[in-house]
């Protein structure tokens, strides 16, 4: 029941001003987000993927007002990239984009954010990766989707994001399941109405399952994004009865949660991408990370009354 109150205070300056305030804030922020800067990151980078698991960052950030601030997140991202080639890691280490960074919001943004992405998925494959675009609220899905199919026509390995929580979703994911895609399923995080989004945590769960036998049973390469332990569990059987190998799908989660599930499942010999986001806008991600999951909450409000 808080999660719709956490995501509405994501978008209320008022909370956001009392919540960086708060001396806990960064602290239990850090749990979530491990660094402001491409050189914080770079020890967590060698840190993961030396024991075997693989990354895909995100440089946080979707209040964008502007064409000069799209235009700093899509450099933000190509200075990732100069990073990352120096540390030869390849598809180890992919990223996922919003396009609300790079501008889709603005006036002519659809434009504008293919514009922008554009050089940071060729820079990202001239370095042996690539990049996913996150799906956010519903009424940029569309979009999304149509600069995805023009990024795929020079970048095949070009990824994209389902919601499972979405009606659209089965729909999409038939459109999706296509040779040569990569495709990421989460529940989802934005607050959505009844008219186009599941409610209920059991009838998002039950979707959840439907869409990825969908994407387990079709030619492209599923990517897991969950922390559920019965999902997780799903997705496995789902993959056998595909007969899939371990390298033809991968599991993903979010720093800072499970950790220990990360280790085990890479020992097992399965794709572990550990979902990892940096910078200095960290807010609107922070709260979706609350809202989604009642012990992050819980973790987040120890720590505050602990601190005093």
């Amino acid at each position: 029941m808080l999660g719709p109150v956490i995501l509405a205070a994501s978008r209320s300056d008022r909370m956001r001003r009392l919540i960086s305030a708060a001396p806990v804030t960064k602290q239990v922020v850090d749990r979530f987000i491990p660094g402001e800067t491409v050189d914080d990151i770079v020890p967590i980078i060698k840190d993961l993927t030396a024991k075997g698991l693989e990354l895909t960052m995100d440089v946080v950030g979707e209040d964008i007002t502007t064409p000069e601030q799209a235009g700093a997140a899509r450099d933000a991202y190509l200075a990732l990239i100069d990073h990352l080639k120096d540390l030869e890691l390849g598809e180890r280490v992919e990223m996922s984009v919003k396009l609300s960074m790079f501008g889709q919001a603005l006036p002519g943004g659809h434009e504008l954010a293919l514009a922008n992405v554009r050089p940071v998925v060729e820079a990202a494959a001239a370095i042996g990766t690539t990049v996913t675009l996150d799906a956010e609220d519903h009424t940029t899905l569309d979009s999304m989707f149509a600069i995805h199919e023009e990024l795929r026509k020079d970048f095949p390995q070009t990824g994209c994001v389902i919601q499972a929580y979405l009606f659209r979703t089965e729909a999409d994911a038939r459109r999706l399941a296509a040779a040569g895609s990569r495709v990421r399923l989460v529940k989802g995080a934005y607050k959505e109405p009844a008219e186009v989004a599941y409610q209920q945590r059991h009838e998002i769960d039950k979707a959840y399952v439907r869409v990825l036998r969908i994407l387990m049973e079709g030619e492209g390469y599923p990517m897991i994004g969950s922390h559920d332990p019965r999902l997780i569990a799903i997705a496995q059987e789902l993959a056998h009865q595909a007969g899939r190998k371990l390298d033809e799908y991968e599991f993903q989660m979010l720093y800072g949660i499970r950790g220990e599930e990360h280790l085990r499942l890479a020992a097992e010999g399965h794709r572990m991408r550990v979902y990892t986001a940096y910078g200095t806008d960290w807010y609107g991600y922070f709260m979706r990370r609350l809202a989604e999951k009642p012990a992050n909450l819980r973790f987040f409000l120890r720590s505050m009354v602990s601190k005093g």
